[in-house]
Parts: C-alpha cells; structure tokens; sequence
C-alpha cells in the first residue's frame, strides 16, 4: 500500500485533475476516484455503463481487476477514463 499521484483526463471534463489512489488499487477503484471529482460536476452521470482506464492516447484499456501497483503506471502519469458499455 503506497500513495500514488495520477492525473484524470476523465471523458467530457475540461478540468485535468490530481487525484490520489493507492498502490493496492484495481483499475474500477481508480476509476471510481477519479469519477468522484468529475462525475455530477461537469460531467454528466451515464446509468449502465461503466468506466475504464487507459494510458493517455493509448488505444487499449486496462483489465478492470488490475491492481495499480502491478502495472507499468508511473507516477503522476495521465490517465484517460472512459464510459464503456457493462
């Protein structure tokens, strides 16, 4: 368990956040995190779908389960969340 810094470029939002996560993390936490900051203030809820993450500009997301601390995510890197069908 370790504190670990990322920058959210959530789907829709105009804002870049710092959002802290944890090391122990899977990818829908992380995703819930960054949600929490942008999701009901400038981004619209979307009921039934889920949100995913990728690298900044990459084309494949990352597996849902996949702990933070076992990828190749650095610190302070952007990420990309997205609203993807369940």
């Amino acid at each position: 368990m370790a504190l670990f810094p990322i920058i959210s470029n959530f789907q829709y939002d105009f804002v870049l956040q710092l959002v802290p996560v944890d090391t122990d993390n899977t990818m829908d936490e992380v995703a819930a995190a960054a949600a929490h900051h942008s999701v009901g203030r400038r981004v619209a809820p979307q009921p039934g779908k889920v949100i995913r993450v990728r690298r900044q500009g990459a084309a494949e997301f990352y597996p849902r389960t996949a702990r933070l601390g076992t990828t190749d995510i650095k610190p302070m890197e952007a990420l990309e969340f997205i609203f993807c069908e369940a």
